[in-house]
């Protein structure tokens, strides 16, 4: 058999290309912040992660463009040969103490910073134990490890006991996503962390879409007050921090360990200077700025409560992201045209990336938005919606 043949008889998306309605892989020609262009199209931008708004931000332009200038465009080599540099450090000593932890690691993607610290910690005898709505980076990097994976039904305390249970003497590692990035709901640590302490296993939480928004911008973790009984945060700086890289943090000896063992890590190229001085600058503005925080949650807040009272199901979010759920492949894709072509940018979620009956439009917010477009966004959803039957 040819190994081509699958790719020679895939043609789902070329058919919805052909058919119009193809949302994926659009090329903008401007994406500056709330809105975006396409074609000529201009669009009101909700299907960003730029939580905070500071991809534009003057501070954090600026500390990319010096950084060229110091240090060039890359690296050009891993962390481990002649990738780091000093910047690098910096910003690893200012994300541990801004989330607590006594010593950070920086990744040059988030994806390699899940990729690399559970495969790098989880061994053959261990047991990795991930939620079933964990990332593909977690599960992922969960594959790359030796050890055994099992997951329990999403976020259902009784499920993870049982099967904590029977992993029995091994060495346990619990991965969850604080902020889950499709559904906009939070991991209950306060539930999660007594079933983990009592059956001795270690917890790593995924704070990708946490760190900016939740806990003041510190986290899941300092959003219940619990930082101290997370073992592991990881973060990523392609969101709120307006850059492109991750890291992992945590007990220096546990850090270290991973430093020397983390397989994306010793083998990639170290994040270039200019997205290290961005995503440093970023974390600068966070600070000096905590009003953008609490302006991304005060939209967040609005737009949840206006969603349903026009009579949108939006599940269980209690974030910045807010899912629209439909329920089907094709109307999802559908109403996503619908809105697009009205002006709204949002992200069309359909299976497998979600589980059937649980198809989507995902839309998230950002600390920039204004009052005005969030009114126009709402008068656009609440058209549309009632156009396709949506609401009433």
């Amino acid at each position: 058999m040819d190994i081509f043949e699958k790719c020679l008889n895939y043609t789902t998306a070329r058919e919805a290309i052909a058919g119009g309605y193809y949302p994926y892989f659009l090329a903008l020609t401007e994406n500056e912040g709330t809105e975006a262009v396409y074609k000529g199209h201009r669009l009101i931008m909700c299907g960003s992660n730029n939580y905070l708004g500071l991809t534009t931000h003057p501070q954090v332009r600026q500390a990319a463009l010096d950084a060229i200038q110091r240090y060039g465009t890359s690296c050009t080599g891993s962390r481990f040969l002649n990738g780091t540099i000093e910047l690098h450090e910096q910003l690893e000593s200012e994300i541990a103490e801004w989330v607590g932890k006594e010593a950070a690691l920086v990744f040059s993607t988030g994806m390699q910073t899940n990729l690399g610290t559970i495969s790098a910690l989880v061994s053959r005898d261990d047991v990795v134990i991930l939620d079933k709505q964990d990332h593909a980076s977690i599960v992922d990097g969960a594959k790359l490890s030796w050890g055994k994976t099992v997951r329990f039904r999403h976020n259902d305390m009784a499920d993870l006991e049982r099967v904590i249970s029977a992993a029995g003497e091994a060495g346990k590692l619990v991965v969850v996503d604080g902020l889950y990035s499709m559904e906009g709901d939070i991991a209950p640590l306060p539930d999660i962390i007594p079933i983990c302490k009592k059956h001795g296993a270690r917890l790593m939480v995924d704070d990708a879409h946490a760190t900016g928004v939740l806990g003041g911008g510190h986290g899941t973790g300092a959003h219940f007050n619990m930082t101290g009984d997370v073992d592991l945060i990881m973060s990523t700086f392609s969101k709120s921090f307006a850059s492109l890289g991750g890291f992992i943090a945590g007990d220096d000896s546990v850090v270290h360990y991973i430093k020397h063992h983390a397989r994306a890590m010793i083998f990639s190229a170290s994040i270039p200077p200019a997205n290290a001085a961005a995503a440093l600058a970023a974390l600068h503005v966070m600070k000096a700025e905590p009003e953008r925080i609490q302006r991304v949650n005060d939209i967040a807040a609005h737009m949840r409560q206006e969603y349903k009272r026009l009579g949108f199901e939006i599940g269980k979010s209690e974030s910045p992201i807010i899912p629209i759920l439909i329920g089907d492949d094709m109307r999802t894709l559908a109403i996503w045209k619908a809105l697009f072509d009205a002006g709204i940018f949002v992200n069309p979620v359909i299976s497998p990336a979600v589980p059937e009956g649980h198809q989507l439009l995902r839309t998230s917010y950002m600390a920039t938005h204004t009052d005005e477009q969030m009114s126009r966004v709402l008068e656009t959803f609440a058209k549309v919606g009632k156009q396709v039957g949506l609401i009433s």
